[in-house]
């Protein structure tokens, strides 16, 4: 389990994150979304150690990230935003680093290409940005960490990669891990991703499972705008709403309108959700 108390972290005078508190549980995989620059990497290279906590604290299974121990490193992995082509086929990448992390498995990282139509006797230098994309995703997941953060991992993969991606975070990561994959493509990660953490500048507006959600919001498609509804856009054939659910009415979680729910509605949101 990952608890984070408090925490804090600014660059020079600029603070990006403040008083965050949250706990990350085993068996989960985390969506964190947010806009553009309010922090998500910053809290993903926190949480792996590259940075250091500037107030309050992150603990790992009781260890601090920051101190880098070689058995805790191990058992996690950060699959940055940027992805390098190194000049060498991607099997011998993944044959030498490999090594560095204990559950690495190579036929496992050789099925995960496959299966995202990669060929692992590629040389890096050669694949396109998407297919580079993928030779790391595989690598993340053949790693078969505890602790696996992706930021932005869809970015640059077409639909079909998309869909493949998606599949392949479901069958190959371990019941027990804690995953937390940032993005703001909400679309490209629905129905793999629970429970949702909506960020803010400085803030947490949203951290709930699935089930939280649809308890305590109505996600309403029909042709009537609702005068109450907290959120309303146009779709083909008629809206999507979102509103307080009064009556324990069920519905399905649409997460780009949840996202522009939460932002159009920051402080009933959080009076919703902090009860």
């Amino acid at each position: 389990m990952i608890r984070i108390k408090d925490l804090g972290f600014s660059y020079g005078d600029y603070v990006v994150l403040k008083n965050i508190t949250m706990n990350l549980e085993e068996g989960h995989i985390y969506g964190l979304l947010g806009e553009n620059g309010v922090g998500k990497t910053t809290l993903l290279t926190l949480l792996c150690g590259l940075k250091k906590v500037k107030e309050g604290s992150i603990e790992t299974d009781g260890e601090n990230p920051f101190d880098r121990r070689p058995s805790f490193l191990s058992d996690q992995y950060y699959l940055s935003d940027e992805v390098a082509p190194m000049n060498m086929k991607a099997v011998e990448y993944a044959r030498y680093y490999g090594k560095f992390w204990d559950g690495f498995d190579m036929e496992e990282f050789i099925e995960i290409m496959k299966e995202l139509d990669t060929d692992p006797e590629q040389k890096m230098t050669r694949m396109s940005f998407g297919q580079l994309k993928k030779t790391y995703i595989s690598f993340a997941l053949a790693c078969r960490t505890k602790y696996l953060f992706m930021d932005e991992p869809t970015n640059g993969l077409d639909i079909p990669s998309k869909a493949q991606f998606r599949k392949a975070v479901t069958k190959h990561t371990r019941e027990d891990s804690v995953i937390v994959i940032s993005t703001h493509q909400v679309r490209d990660l629905e129905n793999i991703i629970d429970p949702i953490i909506i960020l803010d500048r400085q803030d947490v507006l949203l951290n709930a499972s699935m089930e939280e959600i649809s308890e305590q919001l109505i996600f309403d498609y029909s042709n009537e705008r609702q005068e109450d509804a907290l959120y309303c856009e146009m779709i083909p054939g008629g809206n999507i709403q979102v509103l307080r659910n009064l009556s324990g009415e069920e519905s399905k979680v649409n997460l780009e309108a949840l996202f522009n729910t939460v932002h159009q509605n920051k402080e009933i949101i959080k009076e919703i959700f902090n009860k």
